[in-house]
């Protein structure tokens, strides 16, 4: 997956990340927090802060100990909540730390970790678009007419 972009929902204005499967036209939108979804697009538009944010600590602090983010998953939707996990390789072994996925993304941007969404998840609360799509205004436009329809309570609908 990669981040596609980061919008705000209609409704409740709650930021929404939106990740894109690399091979095929899935989308998979995630609600998330205010300070995460700024820590995330400060990245991804190259802004820099006079002192380190949360999240760059972190990455910080990983290196300085010689600890390396291998990867982020999401991995489960349960109660609508999604849940993610981040992968450190520390010593010749893996640990898989349990995280939200807002707060993953936001580390993945940050250590240049290759970003994976459980199969069972994109399954259940991915959308998909039927054609190519190559234009990213097209895009940005189809997701905006979904966020003005769709509620976090809509991906729980299979689950009853």
């Amino acid at each position: 997956m990669v981040i596609y972009g980061v919008s705000f929902d209609m409704v409740g204005k709650q930021p929404i990340v939106l990740l894109k499967a690399v091979d095929s036209n899935k989308f998979l939108p995630i609600w998330i927090g205010h300070p995460e979804a700024a820590a995330i697009l400060m990245k991804l538009q190259g802004a820099s802060t006079p002192r380190p944010m949360t999240h760059d600590l972190m990455c910080d602090m990983l290196g300085e100990l010689d600890v390396k983010c291998t990867q982020v998953s999401v991995t489960e939707l349960r109660e609508n909540t999604f849940f993610a996990s981040i992968t450190l390789a520390v010593n010749g072994r893996e640990l898989e730390i349990d995280s939200r996925p807002s707060d993953a993304l936001a580390l993945a941007v940050r250590s240049g970790a290759p970003i994976y969404a459980a199969e069972e998840v994109i399954a259940e609360s991915a959308i998909e678009f039927e054609h190519d799509v190559e234009d990213t205004e097209e895009v940005v436009e189809r997701f905006k007419d979904f966020l003005d329809q769709v509620t976090p309570e809509d991906f729980a609908a299979g689950e009853q």
